[in-house]
């Protein structure tokens, strides 16, 4: 009896040093959370003592809550990521106004804990200061150097639509998946931009780099790694963050081989692509007594996985779309292929034809509107206090801006929930240009390869619909294609087949 009553008393004991822990822990938090807090900053949803919000939001895509969140709190939110707080800016004007009226002060780059690993303070889109700047200077200069916008570049595409076409023709109709061919086409017009050269796409070295990089980008958007950058301590253990890792070190290898050879074969009066300009800009300041720039190994390697990762996906994952919907929508597609016909015919596309689409215009520019692959931008930091519409926030303080509510703000739309090509088109037909379209983000940080997605987008699509018509493939209505994306940091097709019918069957 003496016994049980020990063990009771143990049980209560440790019962009420466990309540008391939980007492501390929660008080502790609380103070954490309101400690500094100022009477103006943004309203938000209460949150719990260490893990914030997260209960509240949809880790898979919480770009949704923060949508529900705008519609109770308004355009301007507070939202704690574990012990991190976020400011959320939704709606046109106000996204406009943070980062085009007031691009400085919000100009900054926040680092989740999976790309500081990563990246390690290096390359074009997870860092800041003197580094960002110089490198993204120097990566815009030199692809644009390397055709980006240009004609050069163009005919890069121009010859790479022939290698998708072939690909395509191969499936002689049949059901196919979009996701690999597509991928590997536009993987290789950065890759002729940054190497100075394509790859064929049974190369198993670019193949295995390409669907690592894009897997990669989808294991970064899962719910355990959202949740590990919120809480890392807690979530430190996770899979994704092991898988993640394994194949960043796969594909730095990979990169550092090529890097190799082309520095093997290294021309300084005759550079192939950014990597050659790079080597031959580092020697230029080594000549000069400068070793301490920003112009090192570590630099090259993050910047051109930057531009890799970057370059592929988000125009990748616009294409498919792009092709989906025609699948979904006949009459659109018939719409397109009519003006193909009656303008261009059977001749190459060009860049320079797109003033002459109009209707095609307007079906790509409302392709990227719906879809929305870029739904929060990256996320952004306050360089300074500041006092923005009615609120205070803090210097450092996480922002995300919420690319999707701009792009189907319901102020800006007509039928913002709706695929509607008429959304860029005048009484007349013609293409009209909108404010709230910026899929690529704005400001200071906005999207380095615009031109060259836009490019991309354009004479991949037409060339496509010029030689094929798209169809569900046998057994599948219209109406069963699915448009639900892919929960991620890019958004793209849940996975799924399509018939490329040639025109001159």
């Amino acid at each position: 009896m003496q016994i049980l009553d020990l063990l009771l008393q143990s049980y209560t004991s440790i019962s009420l040093v466990g309540f008391l822990a939980v007492l501390v822990i929660y008080f502790i938090s609380n103070f954490i959370f309101s400690s500094g807090q100022h009477a103006e900053e943004p309203p938000g949803p209460r949150p719990l003592p260490i893990i914030g919000n997260l209960l509240q939001i949809d880790l898979k895509r919480p770009y949704k809550t923060f949508e529900e969140f705008s519609r109770t709190y308004g355009p301007v939110f507070t939202v704690f990521l574990g012990g991190q707080k976020v400011v959320v800016l939704a709606g046109y004007k106000t996204v406009k106004n943070a980062l085009i009226n007031r691009d400085e002060e919000f100009g900054e780059r926040s680092i989740p804990h999976i790309f500081h690993e990563l990246s390690k303070g290096h390359g074009v889109l997870w860092t800041n200061g003197d580094t960002w700047r110089e490198m993204r200077r120097f990566a815009l200069t030199n692809m644009r150097d390397f055709g980006m916008g240009k004609k050069a570049c163009e005919d890069k595409i121009t010859e790479e639509c022939q290698y998708l076409l072939e690909v395509l023709k191969k499936f002689k109709g049949n059901a196919f998946d979009t996701t690999k061919p597509v991928n590997y086409a536009v993987s290789n017009i950065i890759c002729s931009m940054v190497y100075g050269s394509r790859f064929e796409y049974d190369d198993p070295k670019f193949t295995t780099m390409v669907d690592q990089t894009n897997r990669t980008i989808q294991l970064i958007g899962s719910s355990t790694l959202q949740a590990y950058n919120m809480v890392p301590w807690l979530f430190k253990w996770v899979g994704s963050r092991r898988v993640v890792h394994e194949y960043s070190d796969a594909i730095k290898k990979q990169n550092r081989s090529i890097f190799r050879h082309l520095k093997e074969t290294l021309n300084p009066q005759m550079s192939r692509g950014f990597v050659d300009a790079f080597f031959v800009k580092r020697q230029t300041l080594e000549d000069s007594g400068i070793t301490n720039s920003s112009f090192n190994d570590e630099n090259l390697l993050i910047t051109v996985l930057n531009l890799f990762a970057a370059g592929t996906e988000t125009t990748s994952a616009t294409l498919r779309f792009c092709l989906l919907l025609m699948a979904k929508y006949p009459k659109i597609q018939d719409q397109v292929r009519d003006e193909l016909r009656r303008v261009i015919g059977d001749r190459p596309i060009q860049v320079t034809d797109r003033k002459n689409l109009p209707f095609i215009d307007a079906v790509i520019h409302e392709t990227q509107r719906v879809a929305s692959i870029l739904p929060t931008a990256l996320p952004h930091k306050t360089s300074k206090d500041i006092h923005f519409q009615g609120y205070f926030i803090k210097k450092g303080t996480t922002v995300f801006p919420l690319l999707t509510s701009v792009l189907h703000d319901p102020n800006e739309w007509e039928k913002p929930d709706t695929f509607y090509p008429k959304h860029f088109l005048d009484k007349d037909g013609k293409f009209v240009k909108r404010d709230a379209f910026i899929p690529f983000s704005a400001g200071r940080r906005i999207c380095l390869g615009e031109s060259l997605a836009r490019m991309e987008v354009f004479m991949f699509f037409t060339t496509l619909l010029q030689h094929f018509r798209f169809t569900p493939p046998p057994g599948v209505s219209e109406e069963e294609l699915c448009l639900t994306p892919c929960g991620g940091i890019t958004l793209s097709p849940l996975p799924h087949k399509l018939c490329a019918v040639s025109c001159s069957e």
